[in-house]
């Protein structure tokens, strides 16, 4: 099997990728959340949470379900509202935050959060996320050919997952440094309640989406 003639596609879905991975949104917002509150771990794992979040919309788009929701407005209308909800609800959760004890040592905050609930949350970030729905439908019908090979697609989805696991991870990995992390821990309250007013706005942006 000549590889080269899936070149292009691959060319195109990886320059569309970085461009929606570099566009801030509830991704981002949860990473920036995570990082800053409870340290590299937590936000690690939850880029793996991100990550493997892709892998919902991958599957059902490979099975030809994402086909059936980007026809249906009852089935997206329930993706998208599920989404805004869970957005609205975490946006909540920071604003009710008692906000970052500067006087808390590392251990302590890590104690926090533990590892599963901070890939849970990643994961349910990007799986309930409409505009990751419409993406990858979007990718996987119109860039993507229905003639290329199972196999090859999974690829391309494997690639997908890999890349925003690497994204999010590199951005952990700034945004946990000590320098930026006691900068953003010096708004206190106001760090999480900025966070929370952005998740919300988020939300109701999704929710009013058509």
């Amino acid at each position: 099997m000549d590889l080269s003639i899936y070149a292009n596609e691959f060319l195109v879905l990886s320059i569309a990728m970085f461009f929606a991975l570099l566009s801030p949104g509830p991704d981002f917002a949860m990473i920036v959340k995570q990082s800053v509150s409870y340290g590299r771990r937590a936000s690690i794992f939850t880029s793996i949470g991100i990550g493997l979040g892709i892998s919902v919309h991958i599957i059902y788009t490979l099975l030809g379900i994402g086909l059936i929701i980007s026809k249906s407005i009852i089935l997206f209308n329930i993706i998208k509202y599920l989404g805004a909800a869970y957005l609205i609800y975490i946006g909540y959760r920071s604003l009710k935050s008692k906000g970052i004890n500067l006087q808390t040592n590392e251990q302590n905050k890590m104690e926090k959060i533990s590892d599963f609930k901070s890939f849970y949350l990643g994961f349910l970030c990007n799986a309930l996320n409409p505009k990751a729905t419409l993406f990858f439908v979007s990718m996987f019908t119109v860039v993507i050919s229905h003639d290329t090979p199972l196999n090859i697609q999974a690829f391309y989805g494997l690639f997908c997952i890999l890349a925003t696991i690497c994204w999010f991870i590199f951005l952990s990995l700034i945004l946990s440094q000590a320098k930026i992390k006691n900068f953003l821990n010096s708004f206190g309250k106001w760090f999480d309640r900025t966070v929370g007013v952005v998740l919300i706005s988020l939300g109701i942006k999704v929710a009013l989406s058509k």
